[in-house]
């Protein structure tokens, strides 16, 4: 069985900084892209960037571009998110998720994702 377990979270003052990882665990599986999704109290869960895992191409949602960073090591199987520059608004549960065949969807929407992590909370003050 497959595990994303994320982990960086916390309490944060607006304009700093926060950087969350997400380990796989488990039996080995490849990904063709790893992914952070994030949800607000009350809100969808909604796509924040990707990470296809071959070529480290990377895409963001609007909002994040700029701001947050994804990146990947290959050796630790583990996918990272810098956040920089965070805003009150930004406050969510983060999640990690893998998509492991690329012919689930396009790796911006959130049904692509097959794997999924516990999340990890942000909580951004101002």
């Amino acid at each position: 069985q497959v595990q994303l377990v994320e982990s960086g979270g916390g309490l944060v003052q607006a304009g700093g900084s926060l950087r969350l990882s997400c380990a796989a665990s488990g039996r080995t599986f490849s990904s063709y892209a790893r992914g952070w999704f994030r949800q607000a109290p009350g809100k969808e869960r909604e796509f924040v960037a990707t990470i296809i895992w071959s070529g480290g191409y990377t895409y963001y949602a609007d909002s994040m571009k700029g701001r947050f960073t994804i990146s990947r090591d290959n050796a630790k199987n583990t996918v990272y998110l810098q956040m920089n520059s965070l805003k009150p608004e930004d406050t969510a549960v983060y999640y990690c998720a893998a998509n492991t065949r690329r012919s689930l969807g396009p790796v911006t929407n959130i049904r692509a994702y097959d794997i999924w992590g516990q999340g990890t909370q942000v909580t951004v003050s101002s």
